[in-house]
């Protein structure tokens, strides 16, 4: 099967191979110094999907053996889809059928989308979008004979939310430090002299740990601003009219400093901090001043106006003299034990409309071959219903959106819905993933311009897959 060592989803000229060997990958020393490619601009786009998106109400199979397997394994969810009524989302003469450039990949099985989604099969097919089958956390390469034999290493705590979100974004279990998002920022900006490294990592909504790294922080910028500091803006703290501007701009010129004249090194750490916080907003906002507003409209969805945010910082990348950017949009909703059949096209309809609008945006300001948007799960969702609804499982589809992305193209696995077969876990149905998260970070931070010795630095398991057994 082709796989991500021999088609990478990401073209240019860092799209080496993201599979390789101990002796291919190399251990970074200690003290080897960063020489990430910085050249020019990139940015990164996280839109993770809390709650575990549902792979196989997402990615359906569409050749009628498959499909009718899948009704088979979930006939209390087609019945709560309405399937057979020939007005259902989930009929199969009503799902959008996917016309990959290589469905050799599928060996003669066919995929589609649920109507809901059918503004990424125009992605899809346009080359800019394409979908990774079967991501999850490995540790090592694992069938359901492995698996049942306990004879490789698991990663810990499959199937808690808290636990695989972390592992997702930060390769370990709740209370991780560092996120490869924010590992990645800081080998970025080590990387690169002369620019302003301050606005690296970029959040617009809720903190996470992706983007946590060890010498970069995230910058919040909601709706494309700079959080206030509310101590010194908040109305309610230093009172309304001209004493309480007076106070704020004592507060602010004093903060601004960094030092109160104090002999207490406390006292002293707090206020560089809130003046280094003062000064990056000042630097923000001055950009955000300086740059038109885009003027593609987005909806007005929480997705819509996270990714709306993200558009007007990436606008603004000259003004801020930054050469890489990594971004986190986090939606959540995807927990379907129940209702699934009414909450699952709600939030595909709001992905589909807000990514295709962010593409719009990129492309209205020539920043979409430098931009990679993808998404990301706690896991996928059991292939046996539960009435109407899904649990907690383990391997997902998601899917990779930008102009550099080598789109039109199916990448990983995409198992039949048969939970007695090799790919699944012998309860519920759970996929036992093809492609690590290393493996699909790696080609991301590939293509934001690492190389090998720096990606084995913060994916530390991505030399136990090679191409021999990445995609059995």
């Amino acid at each position: 099967m082709t796989g991500l060592n021999r088609r990478a989803f990401l073209g240019g000229a860092a799209a080496t191979s993201m599979l390789a060997g101990t002796g291919a990958l190399g251990a970074m020393t200690a003290g080897q110094a960063f020489a990430a490619d910085t050249t020019g601009y990139k940015a990164l786009v996280c839109l993770f999907l809390l709650g575990g998106m549902d792979h196989a109400d997402t990615i359906l199979p569409y050749d009628q053996e498959s499909w009718d397997m899948l009704r088979d394994q979930r006939e209390g969810l087609f019945n709560t889809y309405n399937v057979g009524s020939g007005t259902s989302s989930r009929d199969r003469e009503n799902l959008i059928q996917l016309n990959p450039s290589n469905p050799e990949l599928l060996a003669g099985r066919e995929l589609a989308l649920p109507p809901q989604l059918a503004p990424l099969n125009t992605a899809f097919d346009a080359g800019d979008l394409a979908f990774v089958g079967n991501v999850g956390p490995l540790i090592a390469p694992t069938d359901r004979d492995s698996y049942d034999n306990r004879s490789v290493q698991l990663p810990k705590r499959l199937f808690s939310h808290n636990d695989q979100q972390s592992t997702w974004m930060a390769l370990s279990t709740e209370g991780e430090r560092y996120g490869w998002g924010g590992r990645f920022a800081d080998i970025a900006a080590a990387s690169s002299p002369g620019a302003n490294t301050s606005f690296t990592s970029i959040t617009v909504g809720r903190r996470d740990v992706f983007l946590s790294g060890q010498t970069t922080l995230p910058f919040n910028a909601p709706n494309g601003e700079p959080r206030n500091i509310r101590l010194i803006e908040d109305s309610r703290y230093l009172g309304r009219g001209s004493d309480g501007d007076e106070a704020r701009e004592r507060m602010e010129d004093a903060i601004s400093r960094g030092d109160f004249g104090s002999s207490n090194l406390y006292e002293r750490d707090i206020a560089a901090v809130a003046g280094r916080a003062i000064d990056l907003r000042e630097q923000f906002r001055n950009a955000y001043n300086t740059v038109p507003e885009i003027t593609t409209p987005f909806p007005n969805t929480d997705v819509g106006r996270q990714l709306a945010s993200v558009a007007r910082v990436i606008s603004m990348q000259q003004a801020l003299n930054v050469r890489r950017q990594i971004f986190f949009v986090g939606k959540g909703g995807f927990d379907t034990h129940s209702g699934q059949a009414g909450n699952l096209t709600r939030l595909h309809t709001e992905i589909a409309e807000a990514v295709m609008a962010f593409r719009a945006a990129m492309i209205e300001i020539a920043a979409w071959q430098d931009v990679t948007l993808f998404t990301a799960s706690d896991f996928g969702r059991t292939t046996i219903d539960n009435g109407d609804g899904t649990d907690h499982g383990w391997g997902g589809h998601q899917f990779v959106m930008g102009g550099s992305v080598q789109g039109g193209q199916l990448y990983g696995t995409f198992p039949f819905p048969d939970p007695d077969g090799e790919r699944y876990t012998p309860s519920r149905g759970r996929l036992i993933p093809t492609v690590s998260v290393e493996q699909y970070a790696a080609r991301l931070g590939s293509w934001f311009g690492l190389d090998q010795g720096e990606l084995a630095s913060v994916l530390p398991n991505l030399s136990n897959f090679d191409a021999a057994d990445a995609f059995v």
